[in-house]
């Protein structure tokens, strides 16, 4: 048998899979980020899969009949108002109908028609979701910049007085009700001194930015309406502190712990012996091991700060989606109430997503496993 016949018999043979494989495995070997990526991504559309039928279940679970709700105590009376409510709100149809009418809605970006409003659920979320967002980032972007810088400070000034105030200063931070903060902060920066502005996203007959984002800071900004950006700003600091002050105490804990156990790691005792700076061990060998616990807790406060805004929005009348929320809750407005639910799953979902996405820029070790 010649040399050249030998692979021409293999390729017949079944050589040419095994050699398909090689290559698969040689292209997964050389692309580990972008696999991990696709099966993030994978997972978090089944998982968004999944919300639509949970928020579905749940909304239909609660006790109460939204025609009585939504219809006046003389409609009420009459079976014939109330079985023509019911079929327009499409609550006339069995259960799993029903939920395959509100997935279909969900594919095509149609959550219902608000009972409450006789808007599109879309609609109002287009315009109480970003109020939210703007207040939630504001308040996660000072969580960050203070509780990861406290903390650091705190681990490097390990039983010092700067490591006390700092402790002492973020167990205030968990401690103290959201709630409470707010109406002393409202009460005293605003009304008793003065040195704030009062509730609303901007002053009283001042026109909002043209909405692109529906980020009023943002939106200002785009239009060169600096005015304006500082309204929306100088509203916006005093709420989202109060929002911030729980996160920032605990990732001030969790960054304190994280940098502590990462300082006792033998190849920053290895890097201080070859005499490297301060600086270069904390950026390069310090920081960016012990960022990873402090990720999966900001991710986690962010989405506990989006869906956790109702009081301190009622407090300052911020138009989120938290009074969006409860007042379509207590009217048993099924469809708002359903689409609150897939926002805010969504988000917590993208969250996830970039939490997950940072693990392994930051660490190889999991965009490998």
């Amino acid at each position: 048998m010649s040399p050249t016949s030998a692979p021409s018999k293999d390729r017949e043979g079944g050589a040419a899979p095994d050699s398909r494989k090689a290559v698969r495995g040689r292209a997964a070997r050389r692309h580990p980020f972008a696999r991990f990526l696709v099966r993030r991504i994978i997972t978090a559309l089944l998982l968004a899969l999944g919300i639509t039928l949970v928020t579905f279940i749940l909304t239909n679970l609660v006790p109460g009949d939204p025609a009585a709700a939504n219809l006046g105590q003389r409609a009420i009376g009459d079976p014939a108002i109330v079985a023509q409510w019911r079929a327009d709100h499409g609550l006339d149809k069995p259960l799993p109908q029903q939920y395959l009418v509100h997935l279909s809605g969900v594919l095509h970006g149609d959550l219902g028609q608000s009972q409450q409003s006789h808007r599109p659920v879309a609609d109002d979320l287009a315009e109480f979701v970003p109020a939210t967002l703007e207040l939630a980032g504001a308040a996660i972007l000072i969580s960050l910049i203070l509780g990861v810088g406290f903390g650091v400070v705190a681990a490097l000034r390990r039983d010092r007085l700067p490591d006390h105030i700092l402790r002492v200063t973020s167990l205030f931070g968990i401690s103290v009700p959201t709630f409470w903060l707010a109406l002393v902060a409202f009460y005293v920066f605003f009304y008793r001194l003065q040195i704030t502005p009062g509730s609303g996203r901007i002053d009283p007959g001042m026109t909002p930015p043209p909405h692109v984002t529906g980020l009023y800071t943002v939106d200002s900004a785009l239009a060169g309406q600096w005015d304006v950006f500082a309204s929306a700003a100088g509203h916006l600091v005093t709420p989202a502190l109060v929002l911030a002050l729980y996160t920032i105490g605990l990732l001030t804990r969790f960054t304190r712990s994280a940098v502590l156990e990462v300082l006792g790691q033998d190849y920053v005792r290895a890097a201080r012996a070859k005499g490297l700076p301060g600086r270069v061990i904390l950026f390069r060998y310090v920081l960016r091991p012990a960022l990873v616990p402090v990720i999966t807790v900001a991710g986690l406060a962010f989405g506990s700060l989006l869906s956790g805004t109702v009081l301190v929005e009622a407090i300052f009348a911020w138009p989120g989606v938290g009074q969006y929320a409860y007042k379509s809750a207590t009217s048993l407005d099924l469809p708002a109430v359903m689409g609150v639910g897939l926002v805010v799953g969504v988000v917590y979902l993208v969250i996830n997503l970039i939490v997950d996405v940072l693990y392994g820029v930051i660490d190889p070790r999991v965009r490998l496993s």
